[in-house]
């Protein structure tokens, strides 16, 4: 399999959560490839379930890739980019599905003991696609005994592992709040509910609560990313809307922060006489490496001289934590080498770590677990 081929070939073919239609059809014409008489399949939404029977199973092992991009335009100067206006793999999904399907070939070529299921989850990006597809009665019914995943990573050198016991990803919640007053004309502003000026004071209100309410200890980030109101500059608005994310590291401090952020919405509505309304969007749980899971995974691949270094926590989120909270299993970055951050539009990872991704997954389920 032409690794780096198929990594170009979905690059440029980008596509947001649950429209990953052209997505779907290039997964299935790439498995379809392959001999077919011990794959099973089944379609859950722009999803895909893949599983391949062992030659003496006891037992089923998921491997998790997700499938979808996000909406940034891109800057990569990439002759292979993206096709699809305004939207770009810059989070390295193309290069978590061709992992995958590079297993998947191993797996099918050469069998392993086990039967494996590889799961090709849409919408990790949003909305969310774990629980849902959790939820369904197709991932019920091959509903896997270990399961496991990776996420490329920029900070680490290509083809490193990167892992630790313990909190990996935090918890995460997206955080759109809409202010409705009054407008009017602005040489009036007494006629007027100013939304701007809400939104103003509530966005500053906001950093006393990372600051202040939660303890120095638990780390936590409240970030606002965008405002958005009015239509001209003398027109006072009647609508202002605030996005943000939250993301802590542990659950307890995002109850306190929504907490607060809805205390000091309250305060904002009585004393700018404004509605506001909020809205936390997609929540994602923590992604957790639990020691029993973690450990054999770190001693694999100590003991086959794969690159490994113990990374600390991550602010990032992914919606693999769900997975984590119900099954048995764990995550791992691979490195990519040195480029542009996670998401950013000229994001360009060393295809060097397509191999050794593929090498460290398979190896993993042939002789690890």
């Amino acid at each position: 399999m032409d690794y780096i081929g198929i990594r170009r070939a979905l690059h440029q073919i980008p596509e947001l959560g649950f429209e990953e239609v052209d997505t779907q059809a290039f997964l299935l014409e790439q498995i379809q490839r392959l001999p077919q008489d011990r794959i099973q399949m089944k379609k859950w939404k722009t999803g895909l379930l893949v599983r391949v029977s062992g030659t003496d199973p006891s037992k089923l092992i998921g491997f998790r890739t997700d499938i979808d991009a996000l909406p940034v335009k891109e800057n990569t100067g990439y002759d292979f980019q993206s096709k699809h206006e305004g939207k770009m793999h810059a989070c390295g999904h193309d290069f978590h599905m061709t992992i995958a399907l590079g297993t998947l070939e191993n797996i099918v070529l050469h069998p392993v003991k086990e039967d494996t299921l590889f799961i090709f989850q849409p919408a990790e990006e949003g909305p969310g696609g774990a629980l849902p597809m959790m939820a369904s009665d197709e991932f019920k019914s091959w509903k896997p005994d270990l399961i496991f995943a990776l996420h490329v990573s920029p900070e680490f050198p290509a083809g490193t592992v990167a892992t630790k016991e313990g909190i990996l990803f935090a918890n995460t919640s997206e955080l759109f709040i809409d202010f409705n007053g009054k407008g009017g004309h602005a040489a009036s502003p007494h006629l007027t509910h100013d939304t701007i000026v809400a939104a103003s004071h509530f966005i500053v209100g906001l950093q006393t609560i990372v600051a202040r309410r939660v303890n120095p200890l638990h780390s936590a980030v409240l970030t606002i990313g965008k405002i958005t109101g009015g239509f001209k500059q003398n027109i006072i608005a009647e609508h202002a809307r605030v996005e943000g994310t939250i993301r802590t590291l542990r659950q307890d401090t995002m109850a306190l922060i929504k907490d607060d952020i809805e205390r000091q919405v309250k305060a904002i509505e009585i004393a700018y006489q404004c509605k506001g309304t909020i809205d936390y969007g997609a929540n994602y749980y923590q992604v957790f490496n639990r020691k029993e899971y973690i450990d054999p995974f770190i001693l694999f691949c100590k003991g086959k001289d794969f690159p490994y270094i113990i990374c600390d926590d991550a602010m990032a989120g992914e919606d693999f934590g769900y997975f984590l909270k119900e099954l048995p299993g764990f995550m791992f970055w691979l490195g990519i080498g040195k480029t542009s951050s996670l998401h950013s539009a000229d994001f360009k990872p060393d295809e060097a770590a397509l191999a050794q991704g593929v090498k460290v997954v398979s190896t993993y389920i042939r002789e690890g677990i």
